[in-house]
């Protein structure tokens, strides 16, 4: 029996999606995969709201998508500054750092976000080249406002990274609009396609930095002047080779990205919108807390903490026994103390309903107290 998956990815995908997996795989360079490539490369910078922005389709992971803009935009002793609310703020740190970056972390404690005040403080100090910030950070449900810090970097001349891996295409962005610099992401998570793609947007500032920078990109793979010729002679219709692109891959990230503009992306922003919203109130009923403050919560994924003196396993076998798939902890200093659930995508009202049932079965068979049936009142009454 098929498990509802609700960790923050991979996540449940539409049939479409997984359908266009199973299709024989075409060639590299053939005329009707050149204009899949394409066709995927426009409509990621409609979905990332950035028209004059050059898209990146390469096979790897978001590590890498980070891996992208840190090997190609950093070079040794130029000053970054990290903002980091979790776990994957520290691992771009770590990653700068490879690259020889003279790197400073503002970090926020787990709830919270940094303050753009202290983060014009810190611009205000010295030269720096790149700003990198984590949308939203996987580990703990946190989000990151993106406006202001696009308006710092242009105030600074400051290079922009958003680390978009659990908020594009579910959480409202406007990359050209908002003046950000990077946009990153993997394919598993709000895109809705299987792991294996790596995906980013760059500005024409972002290109212009890159083009002019003074040594070598220290890592081969990534390099994008190996990528770049590759993604222009697709976007104009003509084969070119460096290495294979994850062909099935491509395609289905062809049909996800159409069926995402077909939804609308102000539609699609406003269903995670309220999907999170009702999951936190459901959450509340049950008495149960999240690490989030709910002015910076996440839309594409919920932190809740174990209510009263549920054991993490235990509660998280249960829910899996009761047919939902859901996340441990992630964050260093409070793993044991929480779980994650992701409600990004293609989720339905059903699948939260679902989702909900499962977490209230499963703390009924732990003997917790609360008020059972509430929560999925909760979802029914927002979500309709």
């Amino acid at each position: 029996m098929h498990k509802l998956l609700m960790i923050p990815g991979p996540i449940e995908f539409t049939p479409e999606v997984l359908s266009s997996m199973s299709e024989p795989t075409l060639s590299h360079v053939s005329g009707d995969f050149i204009k899949i490539f394409g066709d995927s490369l426009d409509m990621m910078k409609k979905v990332w709201m950035c028209p004059d922005g050059q898209a990146f389709i390469m096979a790897g992971t978001g590590t890498l998508a980070m891996d992208m803009a840190g090997a190609n935009l950093v070079e040794k002793d130029d000053k970054v500054l990290v903002v980091s609310t979790g776990y994957f703020g520290e691992r771009y740190a770590e990653l700068l750092n490879r690259y020889g970056a003279d790197y400073r972390i503002l970090r926020a404690e787990p709830g919270k976000s940094v303050d753009p005040a202290e983060i014009e403080d810190e611009l205000r100090t010295g030269k720096y080249k790149m700003l990198t910030f984590t949308h939203v950070d996987t580990s703990t449900a946190v989000r990151v406002d993106p406006v202001p810090i696009g308006e710092l970097g242009r105030k600074y001349d400051v290079l922009t990274v958003l680390d978009g891996v659990c908020s594009v295409a579910g959480e409202e962005i406007r990359q050209q609009e908002w003046g950000i610099d990077i946009v990153l992401t993997a394919s598993q998570k709000a895109v809705g396609v299987p792991p294996g793609l790596a995906l980013l947007v760059a500005s024409p500032k972002a290109m212009e930095k890159f083009h002019n920078r003074k040594s070598p990109v220290q890592n081969y793979y990534a390099d994008w002047s190996n990528w770049l010729p590759i993604m222009k002679a697709y976007e104009e219709g003509r084969p070119a080779y460096f290495g294979t692109p994850a062909v099935n891959l491509v395609s289905a990230l062809n049909i996800s990205l159409s069926q995402i503009l077909d939804e609308g992306m102000e539609v699609r922003f406003l269903r995670h919108k309220k999907t999170a919203g009702a999951f936190r109130t459901a959450l509340k009923a049950m008495g149960i807390n999240q690490i989030p403050d709910d002015s910076v919560a996440a839309n594409t994924l919920s932190a809740p903490y174990y209510p009263g003196d549920i054991k993490g396993p235990d509660f998280i076998k249960e829910v899996n026994r009761a047919g939902v798939v859901i996340a441990g902890g992630l964050h260093p200093e409070l793993k044991n103390r929480y779980f994650r659930v992701g409600h990004m995508g293609k989720i339905t009202k059903e699948d939260t309903l679902a989702t909900i049932e499962a977490i209230e079965t499963s703390l009924s068979v732990l003997n917790h107290k609360f008020d059972r049936g509430a929560a999925q009142r909760v979802i029914e009454d927002e979500l309709g």
